[in-house]
């Protein structure tokens, strides 16, 4: 059984586990960690080595890191739930100065869309797929023909002139009191206008609400296939472990 290992870094949480990468499950039990606050990246840095060093991760072995912001060329663009001195740091560097091994640092999106396409609801699905985690604000990943298009955060677009994550995300949902069918109003506004500029094959909704799909999804009308996340809360560890392993 080939296995990997990721950690999946969140504002609230920092999760590692072994994944076997022929098909997307756990291997043993995922240790999680609260985050530091200071939540800066020697600080993180610091409880990814103990997670690594407790789950005892073969030194030869690559690491897969989700990281809740942008990353390009492993470097931090910007940071949303972590401290702010993240920006501009070089993520594969500060990791391997602490815990020893070569890392895939990748944006939390992106990972788990990957996982998506490679063990969960939109395995052998060709053409472009985008996913969209629906959470406090709305992540989401493009991947075509299995190939990763980076940090594209089209939680950002503009929707009736707002921000659209700052209309239609779950976060929002919440904290205005909207019911399923008002929620889902301004769901259609957003996978309308994402339908209209990438003609997509297949959309895949997840975050913590998909659980609860049976109540929105049927309300929305769109040409293209809509259908929910499988690995759900798995899915940052999974796709980075498999990125870090190229698999």
């Amino acid at each position: 059984m080939a296995t990997g290992f990721g950690i999946d870094i969140g504002g609230s949480g920092i999760k590692g586990a072994y994944v076997d990468l022929e098909t997307g499950d756990f291997v043993g039990e995922r240790l999680r960690i609260k985050t530091p606050k200071p939540s800066t990246p020697d600080e993180v840095a610091e409880i990814c080595q103990e997670i690594i060093e407790a789950k005892e991760v073969p030194a030869e072995m690559p690491v897969g890191v989700t990281i809740p912001g942008p990353v390009k060329d492993d470097v931090v663009s910007f940071i949303a739930n972590l401290d702010q001195a993240w920006a501009g740091v070089d993520a594969r560097v500060l990791m391997r100065k602490y815990t020893g091994h070569i890392a895939k640092c990748v944006n939390d999106a992106d990972a788990a869309g990957y996982a998506e396409v490679h063990f969960g609801a939109a395995k052998d699905v060709p053409g472009l797929v985008i996913v969209t985690t629906l959470g406090t604000g709305i992540g989401t990943a493009l991947i075509y023909n299995g190939v990763l298009v980076p940090n594209c955060e089209l939680g950002h677009v503009e929707l009736d002139g707002h921000d659209a994550e700052s209309r239609a995300s779950s976060g929002v949902k919440s904290k205005e009191k909207l019911s399923y069918k008002k929620w889902a109003k301004r769901l259609q506004k957003y996978y309308s206008h994402l339908e209209m500029l990438f003609s997509p094959d297949l959309f895949v909704v997840g975050g913590g609400v998909s659980k609860d799909h049976a109540k929105f999804l049927p309300l929305l009308d769109l040409k293209t296939p809509i259908i929910p996340a499988q690995l759900l809360n798995q899915a940052g560890i999974v796709g980075a472990a498999a990125l870090a392993a190229g698999v």
